[in-house]
């Protein structure tokens, strides 16, 4: 029975990847020939199949970006980039998108750990960088093993040096992946996807509004009341938003 179950879970995980593969060559057929519509129904069945990648929501992204579709094109491509932060073509296509939107925000002067921070933990995802600190963890207890098997002194000084270089990364990849984790899971942003929403100084339908915004314009979500979100958008204005105008960034 045992054998039977595992052997049925194997065929439906097969059956689901050749049925996905198909629809994503129908993608890519149905995109050829302009048909961006079609090929977005069949990406998004792959999707709802729960086989994502990076790759499926820059093709996503592509067809909305053709049919002018600003916010889901953006939505899309930054979907795209939670997955791999170092897909090049969504980091270059998302620039071309965000230059179709209204919204003209000066973000906040970042301050030189900020930069580093988008420089270097921001290009791996927290799974990435786990893979990472596997790797200098397995390198580390290596080179430790061959310096302590080691006689020849030269070869138990290289050893020792860097079996403690490979730790020490380890602890660097590791705070790196704890970092990561943490924003993954405490930080909620999203995309506007009305055409012009304002946004009020309080979660309520007669309280004043303060500003307005425009499709495709990625903000933080801070907090909910009901059916309002407080929002913050990169100049470090805040204000309440009502949540069926926005559409959270998520991969779940």
């Amino acid at each position: 029975m045992k054998k039977n179950l595992i052997l049925l879970l194997f065929l439906s995980s097969q059956l689901f990847s050749q049925n996905a593969e198909k629809l994503f060559k129908a993608g890519n057929e149905q995109y050829k020939l302009s048909n961006y519509s079609e090929a977005i129904s069949s990406y998004e069945k792959i999707e709802a199949l729960g086989l994502i990648s990076s790759e499926l929501y820059y093709n996503i992204g592509n067809c909305h970006y053709k049919l002018n579709q600003v916010a889901p094109a953006i939505y899309n491509y930054e979907k795209a980039l939670l997955l791999n932060p170092l897909n090049e073509d969504a980091q270059r296509n998302l620039v071309f998108a965000k230059r179709l939107t209204i919204d003209a925000i000066e973000e906040i002067p970042k301050t030189i750990f900020q930069k580093l921070d988008e420089a270097i933990i921001k290009k791996l995802s927290y799974n990435e960088w786990a893979i990472v600190n596997v790797v200098f963890s397995v390198l580390g207890t290596l080179l430790f093993l061959l310096f302590y098997f080691s006689f020849t002194p030269s070869r138990k000084r290289l050893f020792f040096v860097t079996s403690i270089l490979s730790f020490l990364l380890l602890l660097i990849t590791l705070f790196f992946t704890v970092k990561e984790y943490r924003y993954s899971n405490t930080t909620v942003e999203a995309i506007i996807f009305s055409k012009e929403t304002s946004i009020n100084n309080a979660p309520t339908d007669n309280s004043e509004k303060i500003f307005t915004l425009h499709e495709g314009t990625k903000v933080l979500v801070l907090d909910t009341v009901d059916n309002w979100k407080k929002i913050r958008i990169s100049d470090g204005k805040t204000g309440w938003i009502i949540s069926d105008k926005i559409k959270i960034l998520s991969i779940l």
